[in-house]
């Protein structure tokens, strides 16, 4: 008889560094805050008057208060509260009754968050040790072209850790038996540098005159900016980031965009095929995630795919944690 597997967390590992979307660009309007919660942590998102967004830790250091239920005066958010007033960095710039601001929150008090807002997305940088980033948010011309359409955005709240959706990439044996593809796709080719993960594989697809030959490019920059390129029959760009809510749980984002020109042309309708694909692989996967444990140390077979060399590259992300 096996031992039973005994865990105190189902994933001990902690929330990798990097940058995440805590929000698409057009879901937060000048002059307006919202109240997310990621990385473990409330916080408070807010866009000023400048149309600048910025990040604040959700809680005024006068009496605890959400200052996400707060009004955004110019630049600075007022806490709903008492109205004491923070700017981006942290500190309080002015409280109205008050002739004199205390001297230990004049200074930044609260933390305040590195803040992108690129592909049409805002975007923050994680660090459990509030460090500051050491990459930078790449911009994908897909998402900023006039040629390419709006983002068509799908999402997912799933309760699993975002290295174990980055394993699934590279489980090439679960495709038959979760997804029921007739055959074991491709490894393909992939390369890591630093950072950056890029992948290359080629595909088909069946159509009603025959197969016809693409290719799929795919990439990550740190463990919360993705990308795929589908180049079959027409071209569909899609953006993704796994943000986590906690150590347990994730908000999954996908963003599809295409040329404009094919979608006026008679493959106009591909591109929905795709998403489709995508969306059902996703939800086939999502109760085998939710179940599932993290094993340290995996027993692994031919034919399983560069699972490990997964773990080996996201260590680089963690802080106080390697994965076996």
């Amino acid at each position: 008889m096996s031992a039973a597997v005994q865990l105190e967390s189902r994933f001990p590992m902690p929330i990798p560094i990097g940058w995440y979307i805590v929000a698409y660009s057009d879901e937060l309007n000048v002059g307006e805050a919202k109240s997310i919660r990621y990385f473990g942590q409330e916080l408070a998102l807010y866009r000023g008057q400048d149309g600048k967004a910025r990040l604040l830790d959700a809680y005024c250091r006068h009496m605890g208060a959400n200052l996400a239920d707060g009004e955004v005066i110019d630049n600075t958010l007022a806490c709903p509260f008492h109205a004491w007033q923070y700017d981006e960095t942290g500190a309080v710039t002015h409280i109205p009754y008050a002739k004199v601001i205390p001297p230990k929150v004049r200074k930044p008090c609260i933390k305040s968050w590195p803040l992108v807002e690129d592909n049409q997305a805002i975007w923050a940088w994680y660090h459990p040790d509030n460090a500051q980033p050491s990459w930078k948010v790449k911009t994908y011309p897909e998402t900023v072209s006039d040629e390419w359409t709006g983002l068509a955005k799908r999402e997912w709240f799933i309760n699993t850790h975002s290295q174990e959706m980055a394993e699934n990439a590279a489980d090439i044996a679960h495709f038959k038996y979760v997804h029921g593809t007739a055959e074991f796709p491709s490894e393909g080719v992939v390369e890591y540098d630093g950072i950056y993960r890029n992948g290359y594989v080629d595909a088909k697809m069946d159509t009603g005159k025959g197969q016809i030959d693409g290719k799929i490019e795919n990439g990550n920059i740190g463990p919360g900016q993705s990308w795929t390129r589908f180049s079959i029959v027409v071209e569909t760009f899609m953006m993704s980031s796994i943000t986590p809510i906690d150590g347990d749980h994730v908000h999954v984002r996908f963003a599809f965009t295409n040329r404009k020109e094919d979608m006026a042309g008679p493959m106009k309708n591909v591109p929905g095929a795709f998403i489709k694909e995508i969306e059902k692989q996703l939800e086939e996967d999502k109760p085998v995630w939710e179940r599932k444990i993290y094993l340290p140390t995996m027993t692994l077979c031919d034919g399983d795919g560069p699972v490990k060399r997964i773990r080996d590259w996201y260590n680089q992300f963690y802080v106080g944690f390697e994965n076996l």
